[in-house]
């Protein structure tokens, strides 16, 4: 990795939104890219922050926020938003100086000249989720999305993916020449507590956008009706594109801020995941960092991360969910003992890490060296 004194300062403009992970994801990155001279502008897409949300940005130095009210790519009506958003997205990095736009959303930039490198994160995208949750051809609404998502990708100088099974998702999908270069994410661990609590709580827990079809909370719903332990869940149960989920045996927390988060997992609840579709996974990588034992869907992106430390269940099988849960709830000594595996494992990814190897990524693709090989400076 380069030093931190070995290249002029970066301008940076990143693109978030507020809904789900890719929030935790920017505001970390831009935290750790912070003490190595990167000057940020973080643009918001879609509904506003939450007061935590500003704070969070705030406490980063250098940071400045701005709310656009630029639709999101996923919740915007036509074409014709998702090109104004791109124009208005290129003049702000003009306005701003940027040498790098790094997109989190992709679709702006197949409808926008970007005057600066351009980094495109392959978070998720329609495709790959329908491919995951449902079954035929993609329906018109999906269609025009995708084609947008791969024409950014084909204007974009680097591709970026978290999992390296994403990274191959992406590629199939999208028929690149080669996949997105593979940085792990990483998270800055949540203000614990002075003491953790001794014994695990006779709980399971799960948390996220919990009417997102692809985190099936349907299956762990049934599952939660055959345990004789509550199932908490944090998050909302209906989403700003107006999907909406009814869970009747989950025990519902509403959206959590990260400090009352931080004091449930403390409690080291089994942590429940059973997502059919999840790129990555950022409330996992929270559950470990407390501490909790870990029961997953058997999808590529969890076995790359957590095999040999997390339970595995076939997608959509409430049986086996609930029986691996209650299995792990009435043995406490290898309850314990998964979590501090899943502590352990969760080390890997950091956030320091993550903005080192990026930074690299970044430096390299400003000196002129494009054909960026995930060998050359993938975590």
């Amino acid at each position: 990795m380069l030093p931190m004194s070995s290249s002029p300062r970066i301008r940076l403009l990143m693109t978030a939104d507020a809904v789900g992970g890719v929030w935790s994801y920017a505001v970390d990155l831009l935290r750790g890219l912070a003490p190595h001279g990167v000057e940020s502008t973080l643009a918001v897409l879609g509904p506003a922050p939450t007061a935590d949300q500003r704070a969070a940005a705030a406490a980063v130095p250098g940071l400045r926020l701005l709310e656009t009210g630029l639709p999101l790519e996923w919740l915007a009506n036509s074409r014709a938003e998702i090109a104004a958003s791109g124009q208005a997205l290129a003049e702000l990095a003009r306005e701003i100086g940027a040498d790098l736009v790094h997109l989190n959303t992709p679709a702006p930039a197949a409808c926008a000249a970007f005057p600066a490198s351009l980094v495109i994160a392959c978070h998720s995208c329609v495709a790959t989720w329908w491919e995951a949750v449902r079954d035929g051809p993609l329906p018109d609404d999906f269609r025009w999305r995708a084609e947008l998502t791969g024409q950014a990708y084909a204007a974009a100088r680097l591709l970026v993916a978290p999992t390296a099974a994403f990274a191959t998702a992406t590629a199939r999908t999208y028929r690149l020449q080669q996949p997105p270069l593979v940085i792990y994410n990483g998270r800055r661990a949540m203000a614990r507590p002075a003491a953790a609590q001794p014994i695990p709580a006779d709980a399971a827990f799960t948390a996220g956008r919990l009417w997102d079809e692809g985190k099936d909370m349907a299956t762990l719903d049934r599952a939660a009706a055959r345990l004789p332990i509550p199932v908490l869940a944090a998050g909302d149960t209906r989403g700003p594109n107006g999907a909406q989920v009814e869970l009747r045996h989950l025990r519902l927390l509403g959206r959590l801020s990260d400090t009352t988060l931080a004091h449930l997992l403390d409690t080291r609840p089994i942590f429940v995941a059973p997502a059919r579709y999840e790129p990555f996974g950022l409330a996992v990588l929270e559950a470990a960092q407390a501490g909790c034992a870990l029961v997953l869907s058997d999808i590529p992106g969890f076995r790359e991360l957590w095999d040999g430390v997390a339970e595995f269940v076939q997608p959509g099988d409430d049986v086996a969910l609930a029986a691996t849960v209650q299995h792990i709830a009435a043995d406490r000594e290898r309850r314990v003992a998964s979590g501090v595996a899943a502590r352990e494992r969760a080390e890997r990814f950091t956030v320091e890490t993550q903005a080192t190897t990026m930074l690299d990524a970044y430096r390299r693709l400003l000196a002129g060296q494009c054909g960026l090989m995930q060998k050359d400076v993938a975590a």
